[in-house]
């Protein structure tokens, strides 16, 4: 299990948000960032748990925010 599906399924998934673990995605991010990214897609719904827009600069995109969007958009037509 890499440390990433360990920190969703043995800390996130467990209600824990440990600090160490925030760190470590952010530093993941801002590799990413520096090899170009524009932006970052939370598809994982925990990982917004851990990461929230005032922990980075770099834009992120809540999948679960953005399908609740569109199905209320969706609904109301």
């Amino acid at each position: 299990m890499t440390n990433e599906h360990r920190v969703i399924y043995e800390e996130l998934c467990l209600g824990q948000v440990k600090e160490a673990s925030r760190h470590e995605y952010l530093r993941i991010m801002a590799h990413m960032q520096e090899a170009g990214a524009e932006g970052i897609i939370e598809r994982c719904t925990e990982i917004v748990m851990l990461i929230q827009q005032e922990h980075t600069d770099i834009p992120l995109f809540d999948t679960t925010a953005i399908h609740a969007e569109a199905v209320v958009t969706m609904a109301l037509r």
